[in-house]
């Protein structure tokens, strides 16, 4: 039984309320000071990325907004693994490489400006999220997944979605509905 009621026990050591209280304060500050960093620049990822193959990966990600920005469809498609997928905002979008490339390399590009990124790391294998801004369509969503593949980072998919705010979601989804009825 512990003599302090104001102490804790973990895994047969106690700590009491104080040098918790400090420990937890100093966590806490820590990840602020991390958000406050991150948010300093929007476009930037906001996520840290001291990871090398993060920071790679963002690298990869940057170039595939500017690739496209700039119709640079050569270094866009070299972007992508060759049995990539490209998932686009329409629901009959589901293109592989070849029918992704028939269907942009006509355009003069697309731009989305990044706004907020996440990446999660597995591996050889990372996942991402990214808030982007469109010029033409406002707030959009990018979200995929690369795979390391002889040292370098690949779009194995990428998925571009509209975010829908709740707020209008029914009013949205009723038009989509009518859309799809025709």
């Amino acid at each position: 039984m512990l003599k302090d009621t104001h102490a804790f026990s973990v895994k047969g050591s106690n700590i009491n309320r104080a040098t918790l209280g400090l420990l937890l304060s100093a966590l806490m500050l820590g990840g602020l000071n991390v958000s406050v960093q991150a948010q300093d620049s929007p476009t930037q990822s906001t996520q840290t990325t001291s990871n090398p193959d993060q920071q790679a990966a963002a690298h990869v990600l940057d170039l595939l907004n500017q690739y496209s920005s700039d119709a640079n469809w050569d270094k866009y498609f070299a972007l992508y693994r060759k049995d990539g997928i490209f998932i686009g905002t329409d629901a009959s979008e589901r293109w592989g490489m070849a029918e992704f490339e028939r269907y942009s390399r006509p355009t003069k590009g697309w731009r989305y400006d990044l706004t907020e990124r996440h990446l999660i790391q597995h591996g050889n294998v990372i996942l991402f999220d990214e808030l982007l801004n469109s010029p033409a369509y406002g707030v959009s969503r990018g979200t995929g997944t690369l795979i390391k593949t002889n040292g370098n980072w690949e779009i194995a998919q990428y998925h571009l979605s509209f975010p829908i705010p709740n707020e209008v979601a029914k009013q949205i989804t009723a038009e989509i509905k009518a859309v799809n009825k025709q």
